[in-house]
């Protein structure tokens, strides 16, 4: 990358950080706090980066989303027991979107479908 700035017109390319916010949220599956820098990522992002990565910001901000609601729905329903396996599913559902969105990003590819509420 040149140390020159974009020209008037251009903006800067934020590829590097669609992959940064995947890994931030499969990270944040050990620390946690990393997937709260990881949509705080994408939010900024998103309105800057080009079209293809703006579907990859779309699926992340919906993957923090709908995996704190799932996440939070299971939590509930571990008084019940069957919450254990919802947030198994929700581990899964949560890795398969995230090396999905990395399979695509890492090509330079749109995400297929970023508002699907599955994978």
């Amino acid at each position: 990358m040149s140390g020159t700035p974009p020209a008037p017109g251009q903006v800067p390319d934020r590829t590097g950080s669609v992959t940064v916010v995947y890994i931030l949220y499969l990270v944040g599956l050990v620390v946690g706090i990393t997937s709260l820098v990881g949509v705080i990522m994408a939010y900024v992002n998103r309105s800057d980066a080009p079209l293809w990565a703006q579907t990859h910001y779309r699926l992340q901000i919906r993957t923090f989303w709908i995996g704190l609601l799932y996440g939070l729905i299971g939590g509930v329903l571990t008084l019940a027991v069957i919450g254990f396996a919802v947030l198994v599913f929700v581990l899964v559902w949560l890795i398969v979107r995230c090396v999905k969105g990395l399979k695509f990003a890492s090509n330079g590819q749109p995400y297929p479908n970023p508002e699907t509420w599955i994978w």
